[in-house]
């Protein structure tokens, strides 16, 4: 048996909004944005140079939706964005207007600070020793 994950649901409040974030902000490629209705889209991104696990972003189809954006983990780091230069993409993201609610630290394991999303999902950004 083979299996892979290929696709993680990140809940938005708008389709465009949120493409231009990840892709002007934190760099990432528009792999398909097809419209299946008036009001649901197809929509993956994914980091530059990944071949594996996409985004796929699911506009919030209603109120119990809605209250998930931001937060669809109580809080806690969501997701985690694996780099070969941390200091690179964490300068690009400063200059971006990305927030860090936590700074750089060194630890056994790499280098890693956390930022927050257009919505204020916790993201990892880490560059493993």
């Amino acid at each position: 048996m083979k299996q892979h994950i290929a696709h993680l649901a990140l809940v938005v409040a708008d389709y465009d909004e949120a493409i231009a974030f990840y892709t002007q902000k934190l760099q990432f490629d528009l792999l398909e944005d097809t419209r299946l209705s008036d009001t649901k889209r197809w929509v993956r991104i994914a980091p530059k140079g990944t071949s594996g696990c996409a985004l796929l972003l699911a506009k919030a189809a209603n109120e119990e939706q809605q209250s998930r954006v931001g937060n669809q983990t109580g809080g806690r780091v969501f997701l985690f964005l694996s780099t070969d230069n941390f200091w690179r993409d964490y300068q690009i993201y400063l200059d971006n207007g990305v927030k860090f609610v936590r700074q750089p630290v060194e630890e056994s394991y790499g280098t890693v600070a956390v930022f927050e999303d257009l919505y204020g999902n916790l993201w990892d950004l880490i560059e493993h020793k």
